[in-house]
């Protein structure tokens, strides 16, 4: 779901920002990277030259026959292409180093959201790192009715690549995007520690760097 505003040039561009970020933070030649939710792949390909292999996991059959295209176009020999999402896909090999996820949680309920993460923990390597970009609610419910209407006001009304408020509305309305308050402390139950956090000026937005914590997860 690409609610943020922008285009393909401007999802490249956050790719490569995110590829960097991760070498930041840890990323080498030999890590493993799990992306769920790659979509199209734009974040695909642009790590795969900058680790070892990425295991690309979406639900969704047509994204993911473009997402082979671009692969084989780009030559990268290191990609996996799994079709599965946070509740099916099955980690049968060693644990991985990265997990990336950008705008795929929300489609999970609160319920769902805290059995993913915690299927997540279980992929990855003690230390490891989550970078996570969706949908999250920084505001309180008291704030619901004019955050929410500053957000779909702002929504476009003709053909342009923005979207629309319709559009807008039917994420609130059908999708499952949660608080902050409510998201975070689903984290540290599954075995993540939150090392950064950072918060749309609207409250609309929020995206993570969690650290898979080595010890006992928190009940």
């Amino acid at each position: 779901c690409g609610l943020f505003p922008g285009g393909s040039c401007r999802a490249k561009s956050d790719a490569n920002h995110e590829v960097a970020l991760l070498r930041d933070l840890g990323l080498t030649r030999d890590s493993t990277v799990l992306d769920m939710g790659a979509g199209t792949g734009q974040f695909v390909l642009a790590v795969a030259s900058a680790c070892r292999r990425v295991i690309a996991v979406d639900v969704s059959a047509v994204m993911l026959t473009r997402l082979r295209a671009q692969v084989a176009d780009a030559g990268h020999a290191n990609v996996d292409i799994v079709r599965a999402g946070f509740l099916t896909y099955v980690h049968d090999t060693a644990p991985v180093d990265v997990v990336y996820s950008r705008y795929a949680l929300h489609h999970l309920p609160d319920f769902w959201k805290a059995v993913a993460l915690d299927r997540l923990r279980r992929c990855m390597e003690p230390g490891g790192l989550v970078r996570l970009w969706d949908v999250v609610y920084s505001f309180g419910p008291g704030d619901v009715p004019d955050a929410i209407e500053a957000w779909c006001g702002a929504g476009a009304t003709g053909a342009e690549t923005e979207w629309s408020r319709p559009e807008l509305e039917e994420h609130v309305r059908d999708e499952y995007s949660t608080f902050t308050w409510l998201l975070e402390p689903m984290f540290a139950h599954a075995g993540f520690r939150v090392e950064r956090a950072e918060y749309s000026d609207d409250g609309i937005f929020a995206k993570y760097v969690l650290r898979r914590l080595a010890g006992p997860v928190r009940r």
